[in-house]
């Protein structure tokens, strides 16, 4: 129980932070749509709570924020909400099979996978449900790729990062236990 209502709030937190990041990007030109700020959060979520509450903060998330802000467009949201979930449910599920004995070898691995995963729904969906077909590979590459560059660079630093900073203030159990070479047992 005590776990439920821990997730339900970092998952809630989660999603307001979706709101409140495009707000502060947006005010710098293209800087909302070239860093994707609401990515950073449903891969956390996913991270921290598991599967069920990234896939929640990735639907949630860019609904309540297109239907308060505007961002993402009705045109794009449906894409968005596919990608976002995939995001949010598969960087959970992979950081829960995916067992290197590593924490940043799991945490990049499930990572890059979901970023992957997320783009691939994205635009399957985009280019045959959403624009009829009328959406080309090179656009894809691009949108989906290149275009976020910047914002990819960022996710791999910042997520992991932020990951580990969390589990050794203790906020969020670790992964893996280590010896030091004190003999210590100590959390990473």
């Amino acid at each position: 129980m005590k776990k439920n209502i821990r997730n339900s709030v970092f998952c809630g937190l989660c999603i307001a932070l979706c709101l409140v990041l495009p707000l502060a990007f947006h005010m710098i030109p293209n800087a909302g749509v070239v860093i994707s700020p609401m990515h950073i959060p449903v891969f956390i979520c996913g991270f921290v709570c598991g599967w069920q509450y990234g896939l929640i903060c990735g639907i949630a998330a860019p609904i309540l924020s297109s239907l308060m802000t505007g961002m993402p467009s009705a045109a794009s949201l449906p894409a968005m909400v596919l990608e976002l979930a995939v995001y949010g449910a598969a960087s959970a599920v992979l950081l829960k099979i995916i067992n290197t004995k590593k924490i940043y070898a799991d945490l990049y691995i499930s990572l890059i996978i979901s970023m992957l995963l997320g783009r691939v729904v994205a635009g399957l969906a985009k280019a045959l449900i959403f624009t009829s077909g009328e959406m080309s590979f090179k656009a894809w590459l691009v949108s989906y790729f290149v275009s976020c560059i910047p914002g990819i660079i960022i996710q791999l630093i910042f997520i992991p990062s932020l990951y580990i900073a969390l589990q050794r203030a203790r906020i969020i159990p670790s992964k893996y236990k280590i010896v030091k070479e004190t003999g210590n047992e100590e959390n990473q």
